[in-house]
């Protein structure tokens, strides 16, 4: 099946073209703008194409009894305390937006409800993500399909049933799959990254990648198993304090996975069999018949 590319931005997603690297910043800035601006600057030297934020409308996102439960943070005592702390808003962005453009990186955000997906459009961005936690989230979609924009859906922790509604309501047009499993950090064994090509045959859609595991050549077998868009969390440190950074990629591994698939995008080729001139010299030194 012949999967037609979805334009990001001035780039094409889908087969034959080539990967788009995707890191992650998520709330791994730790609500500091100016963390948040050391990994864009680490994201853009190493050869990424975007990067994602996440933005959420704390009082709608969670419940007041989830909000006022006791947790320790650097912001405070209460999952409130830590929710407000980590959420950038339109200051925040607007330097966020600012330094992508000094940078020329393109940067969207996984926004968690419709208030969320208002704001972010301000910013002009290339696409949305919408997180594996919303994929049952009907209004979400809706709100977020009816922006016009291209959407990203992670898929995890969601049965075909489940993706197939979405499906239906976000309808295929500049749409892409993100397969992903939805643990931090997950389990080689539950990575399941077959599941890449059999989206791709269902939905005719094009499909990526969520890495959420420990290491980087999982992510490659994806791309070669036909992910035409990779996603890993990115941090300055995995020591740091936060939820994510342990299952998050330092910058030196960020390079070393966009060098892997650049070299993997030049050495798998065309498919024809043929006879390279510099096999030639060999070939006359080491063949005896013809």
């Amino acid at each position: 099946m012949e999967l037609a590319p979805v334009r990001i931005g001035d780039r094409e997603v889908g087969p034959g073209r080539p990967v788009v690297v995707m890191a992650d910043i998520g709330i791994n800035h730790n609500g500091d703008v100016m963390v948040a601006k050391q990994l864009i600057g680490a994201a853009s030297s190493s050869g990424v194409d975007m990067v994602k934020f996440q933005k959420r409308t704390i009082e709608t996102v969670y419940a007041a009894d989830e909000l006022d439960r006791p947790r320790e943070s650097p912001f405070g005592d209460t999952n409130r305390d830590l929710k407000l702390g980590l959420e950038f808003e339109a200051d925040d962005y607007e330097q966020v937006a600012a330094f992508c453009r000094s940078l020329d990186m393109r940067w969207l955000a996984s926004c968690w409800d419709e208030g969320s997906v208002d704001f972010v459009d301000r910013f002009d961005p290339p696409c949305y993500k919408i997180a594996s936690a919303s994929l049952t989230d009907d209004g979400l979609l809706e709100h977020t399909r009816a922006k016009g924009r291209p959407i990203v859906l992670s898929t995890g922790m969601s049965s075909l049933e489940q993706i197939d509604r979405a499906v239906d309501i976000l309808g295929r047009d500049k749409l892409i799959l993100m397969h992903t499993t939805s643990t931090y950090p997950s389990s080689p064994d539950e990575l399941n990254l077959r599941v890449i090509p059999r989206l791709a045959e269902r939905y005719g859609v094009p499909v990526g990648y969520s890495g959420h595991e420990v290491g980087l050549y999982t992510t490659l077998a994806a791309v070669v198993l036909g992910a035409c868009i990779v996603e890993r969390h990115i941090t300055l440190d995995r020591a740091m304090w936060g939820s994510d950074q342990a299952a998050s990629v330092e910058p030196q591994g960020i390079a070393r996975l966009v060098r892997e698939i650049r070299t993997w995008e030049r050495a798998r080729g065309d498919g024809e069999k043929r006879v390279y001139e510099s096999e030639r010299p060999v070939m006359e030194k080491l063949r005896r018949v013809g």
